[in-house]
């Protein structure tokens, strides 16, 4: 049963992904807010399945403000790079560069505002993204990071990525930081087990602590769901 659920999974998601991608491809010129609705909408699709069709539940604890915020998420699986759509108010996130280049949508990502990041750039796809950070700020979009860089199998706590901080100490915004234990459901294959994700939202954490604290402070936060 659980390879069928995932399999429906693939057969409902992907086709409807292609449905909402050219929805905001054509409608694209009725202007920002409408985008912005059919991605939400596409987050809420993915959200439905997710319930209904794997038979995961997703329980939150605590909620994210809205305003200008650096949100810190753990990664695990790609159910909470979706899913971390609904977390905030239009968010931008911070995502691999390569995505924003895929066919149709990586033109819709961008359309609705990301950070592509190219990892072998160095220096300079730090100045990228932290340009575009800012101007999300000034926006009063909350950006989503993945502080870790990429996706670490349940219960593994890698040491932050050197962009984080650098992203923390150039928008001066505070951090909110978010824990989760998808990986125990979600994995890099075909087959999602049934049951629940539990989402934690930390206490807000300050700007302007040394690079030390905020980094010690986020990676003990966003593995708080851990054991």
């Amino acid at each position: 049963m659980t390879l069928i659920r995932s399999l429906l999974f693939a057969f409902l998601f992907y086709p409807g992904t292609a449905v909402y991608v050219t929805g905001v491809i054509l409608l694209s010129p009725f202007g920002d807010r409408t985008v912005r609705a059919i991605v939400h909408g596409w987050s809420d699709y993915h959200h439905w399945l997710v319930r209904n069709v794997l038979g995961i539940r997703m329980i939150f604890d605590g909620h994210v403000p809205e305003g200008a915020y650096l949100i810190a998420v753990k990664h695990e699986a790609m159910v909470e790079t979706i899913e971390g759509l609904r977390l905030a108010r239009t968010p931008v996130v911070v995502m691999k560069r390569e995505l924003t280049q895929i066919p149709f949508f990586g033109w819709v990502t961008r359309r609705y505002g990301v950070i592509g990041v190219d990892r072998e750039a160095g220096a300079k796809a730090l100045r990228t993204m932290l340009a575009e950070a800012k101007q999300a700020a000034e926006q009063r979009r909350p950006v989503i990071i993945y502080p870790e860089g990429t996706r670490v199998p349940h219960g593994e706590k890698p040491d932050l990525r050197p962009g984080f901080a650098g992203l923390y100490r150039a928008l001066g915004l505070p951090v909110v930081p978010v824990a989760h234990d998808s990986g125990r459901l979600w994995s890099r294959g075909l087959v999602k087990r049934p049951g629940i994700i539990r989402f934690k939202v930390g206490e807000v954490i300050p700007s302007g602590l040394k690079r030390e604290e905020i980094e010690a402070r986020v990676r003990d936060a966003i593995n708080a769901l851990n054991d």
